[in-house]
């Protein structure tokens, strides 16, 4: 038999991390964040001065950088640059804003999809990104399609921000989220959209515990447990 592949899309800040990683611990798949790739590469570019919007500066940095993806003994995802972990780094504002514009280059999008295609080759894999059931894993076992409304998912991500230590303006995260909704949904590669087959889950009311449980029960459907 062979591995057994879900994949989660949805905008930003819709909780396809947490939900995902929850998921994952409870039925013991390995979990990958994609848009974690997209961030670390997004941060290279931030660091050497290259817009991530430059198209031909970004492709050109793919030759030159190292991302890795390995998991520490806290069994989570961490995200490696050139030997450095910056999974903690990769997670501030403007690297989120860099990343929604190197994912939106095709050049970058073909590049890291090996990467993603190979662990799902080799693992029972939770993926979530934004164009995972579309694209990365069009045959996936199970898809979802996670959302909540703009005003929540700022809300979201503004207290995670806080519990960092970072002082940021609620205003400020809610211009990023609708700003990155746009790009994501607007862009010519592989834009954000929900398959056809795809389950949509609404998680604007819910709880965490609700969204898990809810996400549970469509994937043990999905996969007939």
């Amino acid at each position: 038999m062979g591995f057994k592949s879900i994949a989660i899309d949805g905008p930003s800040g819709a909780g396809k991390s947490t939900l995902a990683r929850r998921l994952a611990a409870h039925m013991g798949y390995l979990y990958v964040d994609t848009g974690a790739i997209y961030r670390t590469l997004g941060l290279a570019a931030l660091r050497r001065g290259i817009s991530p919007e430059e198209k031909d500066a970004v492709v050109g940095l793919l030759k030159q950088i190292d991302i890795d993806l390995r998991y520490g003994e806290d069994g989570l995802q961490h995200m490696y640059l050139d030997g450095e972990d910056v999974t903690q780094e990769i997670r501030r504002p403007q690297v989120s804003q860099a990343a929604s514009a190197v994912s939106a280059i095709a050049d970058v999008r073909a590049f890291l999809m090996d990467m993603q295609r190979d662990l799902a080759c080799r693992h029972n894999v939770i993926m979530d990104g934004r164009d995972i059931g579309t694209v990365v894993l069009p045959d996936a076992d199970v898809k979802i399609f996670l959302t909540a409304s703009a005003q929540a998912r700022a809300q979201r991500r503004h207290r995670e921000l806080l519990e960092r230590g970072e002082q940021v303006e609620f205003d400020t995260v809610l211009a990023d989220i609708q700003a990155r909704d746009k790009r994501d949904t607007e862009r010519s590669a592989a834009p954000l959209r929900q398959a056809a087959d795809a389950v949509a889950v609404d998680t604007t009311e819910n709880t965490l515990e609700e969204s898990v449980q809810r996400l549970l029960d469509v994937v043990k459907t999905g996969v007939g447990l």
